[in-house]
Formats: structure tokens, sequence, C-alpha cells
């Protein structure tokens, strides 16, 4: 589990600002007057963040670099052809793709930030890895209990009894608050499955995206594609058994579950190994799951009815990849009604009622 620190009374949330970009012309070359906008501090070890939002670019680029004064780093990405983001990356970075549109956020480590200036360029760049399977790369690795009830997530996110949500490692892969572009599939070996957002970051790491290839891991490269760095250190003493911070690494976790996903969507009760499918790394249709409850789930069957055994949960802002679409019993749900439900893993089923923004699934 990780150890989070509490938000500091005080501190403001970003509340979903407005992109400022939407108002500006296209430009290779912008800057961002920081100093009077609102920081999301939280996370451990505690960080800020500061959502700049996205920018057109007048020409299509691939890469991205950054001068801040004062305190931080500027983490971007790039939209991709499908309408999804790449993973984050602190900037100078070189985006995976070349893109007319960029997204970045300012990332504080405990002082404060009151400028930014962007460069976008095109460069030679590797083609992109395409080895990932539709639904998208997935590793077996240790999971542990989060907990931190009352706590405060890396993107602002206040934990909540029965929590649905998980953390990763590494932060390019942490998606914004109420928001689920970073999703994950989590899998036990009872056969319960869990789609959840990735808001926070740890166990253990903070920059071990372990689940990316050698060529593009940001630390950590000499150890094998889906092997966290805490796994390696604690069955074999890599990096003399610690984590990048110089701890001793205590169990070999490579993903944290809140509290709801651990005992409700997996319906665990010790820490466990599990099968982790990184959403975002996969292709094909896609849908962000919505409840009528801030907290809530909406249960996946084994069928296309809701008298299926209940097979796991899909949380609320979660993204599913769907695989097709078959005719089932009419369900009314946040989106409305409709007697079509999705298959979004074998034997996994979700109720289109539930479901936003799919578009070219196909029939099953």
């Amino acid at each position: 589990m990780r150890y989070l620190v509490p938000l500091v009374a005080g501190a403001a949330l970003v509340a979903g600002l407005a992109s400022p970009a939407q108002a500006e012309a296209a430009s290779n070359e912008w800057t961002a007057d920081v100093s009077g906008r609102s920081v999301t501090w939280g996370g451990s070890p505690r960080t800020g963040l500061i959502q700049l939002g996205s920018h057109r670019l007048a020409t299509p680029a691939n890469a991205v670099t950054a001068a801040v004064t004062g305190d931080g780093v500027v983490d971007v990405r790039g939209l991709r052809p499908d309408g999804q983001w790449t993973e984050w990356m602190e900037a100078p970075a070189t985006l995976p793709v070349t893109t007319s549109t960029v997204e970045t956020r300012v990332v504080l480590s405990g002082g404060k930030a009151s400028r930014v200036k962007l460069t976008a360029s095109a460069v030679p760049a590797a083609a992109e890895d395409v080895s990932a399977a539709a639904a998208g790369r997935s590793y077996r690795v240790y999971a542990t209990r989060e907990g931190l009830v009352g706590g405060t997530t890396a993107n602002g996110h206040v934990i909540r009894s029965r929590d649905h949500f998980v953390a990763l490692p590494s932060r390019r892969g942490l998606a914004n608050k109420n928001s689920g572009n970073y999703s994950v599939q989590v899998c036990a070996s009872n056969g319960r499955c869990e789609w959840a957002p990735v808001w926070d970051v740890g166990p253990w790491n903070t920059k071990d995206d372990y689940w990316n290839p050698s060529s593009t891991r940001e630390m950590w490269k000499d150890l094998a594609q889906g092997k966290p760095e805490a796994q390696a250190a604690y069955e074999n003493g890599y990096n003399g058994g610690k984590d990048q911070f110089g701890r001793k690494v205590a169990n070999p976790a490579g993903i944290d579950l809140a509290d709801g996903t651990f005992w409700d969507g997996l319906q665990l009760t010790n820490n466990a190994w599990v099968t982790v499918t990184y959403l975002w790394t996969g292709s094909g249709p896609v849908g962000t799951v919505r409840t009528g409850a801030a907290n809530g789930t909406v249960n996946v069957r084994s069928g296309a009815t809701s008298t299926s055994s209940q097979v796991g949960l899909a949380a609320n802002y979660a993204q599913v990849r769907v695989t097709c679409q078959l005719t089932g019993q009419s369900v009314t749900g946040s989106q409305g009604t409709s007697n079509v439900w999705y298959r979004i893993a074998s034997g996994k089923h979700i109720a289109k009622a539930y479901v936003a923004g799919v578009s070219g699934a196909t029939t099953c």
C-alpha cells in the first residue's frame, strides 16, 4: 500500500478549468501565466498539478519542450487520430504520434510556478509500438489495498469509503480528476474483474511505467517489460532491494486498489496476484461508464441480461474497450433505455444504458 499525505487545509482544487487555448490562435510556440491558477495537491510524495488544458498547433508536431519560471516540470500528451490521448510524458518529450493538439500540465514538488513557455516541433522518431492486442497490454502483477480513506490522491480526488480506482507507479498513466482516459481492467484468480480509472500514483515508485517497452520506459530500462521495479527489488534484490526513494521494498506490488475495487469488485480478502490490462494501450471502440452516484458502479454480467450472474463491476468514469455488441434485455440507466449490451471481455458484458461515447462497435 501507499503512504499518502492528506491534503493540506486551504489548498485549492482544480474543478475542470476551461482550456485557455480554446480562445487562442493555433501556434507552435505559446506561453501560459500560471501564477493565479488553482493547484491540486495530493499523493505521496505530495505533488501539485496545474492543468493547462489543450492547445491547437499551427503545424503538426511530435516533440515538445518547456521552460518553467519557478518550481515544477511540465507533462505533455498528444491527441491520437482515434480521439484518445497518448500517455503523459515529462518535457522535453518526443510523443509517439505526430499531432495537431497537445495538452499540458505543470507538476509542482512543493514550490510555486509563475510562467510556462512551450515549443512544439517535428523531429524524426521511431515507429510507435503496435505490438499490443486490441484490448491493450496485459501483465500479472501483485496488488495491495490502498485504504487511506479521507486522504487525497495525486489527481486531487478525496478518497471515499469503499472507493473505486487504482494507483499505478507512474504519472504517465494518471487520469485527470473525474476522468477515466487512463483506466485498467483488473482481474483476480476467482474470475472477477473490475474496470477502474487510474487516479493515484504508487505503490513504491512514481516513475515506473513497467507496462511499456524498454525503449520508452522512464526508469529501470533493463527490467523485462511487465515487471515492476518493486517486484524485482523484492524478489531478486534489484537496486539493492530498494525503491527509487531508497526505501526497503516490503512487497512486490505493481498496483494499488481502492477499497471498493479490492473488496467489492474483485472480492479479495488479502493482497493477491492479479492480471491487469492497461486499456489505453489498446485500440478499438471505447466508452465511458456513467452512473448516477459519484462513487457508483455498474454490474458486469456473464450474459446480456440483468439476471445473468454478476462477474465484476465497472466504476463510474472508467473507460471500457468494447469487443462487440449484442441484443439483450432492455435496461434503463444514465444514458437512457436500450436493449444493447457491450461485450468488454470474454464472458463479461455491460449494458449500453450505462456507457457513453461508444462508436463503431460491431455485432458479436
